[in-house]
């Protein structure tokens, strides 16, 4: 039987706000550099006092970057999140609109509270590093799960944020059995070194008795296997997930199909802005597998346009430019 969606994404909804900013910038600020810290409003508002004006704002956090991805490329995809009654919850839930995705949100079903906010800091050298106040997403409960779209769909992705807040990992865990009852696949990402380090028996308890497909980077992935060895970080993670997918930077990605080793080489760019760059693999290979590619050109597509998107500005392509790369693997 054909499911509905592709992929059904559960993540914390952020409204992503983009700055660049100098390594000295966030050295003066206290900043841990290229990972993301969790922090209140208070010391989100007085870093923001701080900055420049950002360079971009959507709807974001690491599921939805995915979930977004897969609709430009033309895949189906149901996003389940938590907003606010507030200004930029409004913003979220039209902008996920506006991308094509089907939602658990709607106009009336917000409650009082205050959307999450990730202030997204671009230095030279085109790294990464997050401030993120969780706001009312740090909340995600089984009520914001709906049913019948997650039994509906070929593939549940879980991003890994949600292990650093107990209500929304107990809604990780509950939607991961009740893909696995419908015999719905489910991707789990491990998202961020921090959560990797800081929160590595929750992320245990989301994986339980393994995934069927796995995300991550070599940081990540190193920290998750306690050890730099790739031959027994790969060892490693068979016995968490029946395939997986670990990006290398510019050395590419290895992905693992259940049988065999693909080795994805990297397309050579200048790099201007990391951010996102994980979530567009994740959508691309996540798209393919659930519309035909094979684990190889999936992998190819996720290199193409990852390289693409980090000589950009912002966690998202135009959907004619992955459309375009779309066809060039095919």
């Amino acid at each position: 039987m054909t499911k509905k969606y592709n992929v059904y994404g559960i993540g914390n909804a952020l409204v992503d706000m983009e700055f660049k900013v100098t390594s000295e910038l966030l050295s003066d600020l206290a900043i841990d550099k290229g990972v993301m810290t969790l922090m209140d409003e208070t010391q989100q508002h007085k870093i923001i006092q701080q900055l420049p004006n950002p360079c971009k704002k959507c709807s974001g956090g690491s599921a939805a970057n995915t979930l977004v991805a897969i609709s430009q490329l033309g895949g189906k995809g149901f996003y389940s999140c938590k907003v606010a009654d507030d200004d930029e919850g409004i913003f979220y839930l039209e902008d996920l609109l506006r991308c094509g995705l089907d939602t658990n949100l709607t106009l009336d079903n917000r409650l009082t509270g205050i959307t999450g906010k990730c202030l997204v800091l671009v230095t030279p050298d085109a790294d990464r590093t997050m401030n993120t106040f969780l706001g009312i997403t740090g909340d995600l409960t089984p009520q914001e799960l709906n049913e019948t779209a997650l039994q509906n769909s070929e593939y549940l992705y879980i991003e890994g944020y949600l292990v650093s807040s107990p209500t929304a990992k107990n809604t990780a865990i509950l939607a991961k059995n009740i893909a696995q009852k419908a015999g719905v696949k489910t991707a789990f990402s491990l998202s961020d070194p921090n959560m990797v380090e800081f929160f590595r028996d929750g992320i245990l308890e989301i994986i339980g008795d393994g995934v069927d497909l796995l995300f991550a980077n070599e940081t990540e992935a190193s920290t998750m296997a306690k050890t730099d060895n790739l031959e027994t970080i790969i060892t490693h993670f068979k016995t968490l997930a029946r395939t997986f997918a670990i990006t290398r930077g510019k050395e590419g990605s290895l992905i693992f199909d259940g049988e065999n080793l693909h080795e994805i080489p990297a397309f050579p760019v200048t790099a201007v802005d990391t951010v996102g760059a994980g979530d567009m693999y994740a959508a691309c290979i996540l798209y393919g597998v659930t519309n035909g590619l094979t684990w190889n050109d999936a992998g190819k597509l996720a290199s193409v346009a990852c390289a693409k998107l980090v000589t950009n500005f912002g966690a998202r392509l135009e959907t004619n430019t992955l459309q375009s790369l779309l066809t060039q693997v095919l």
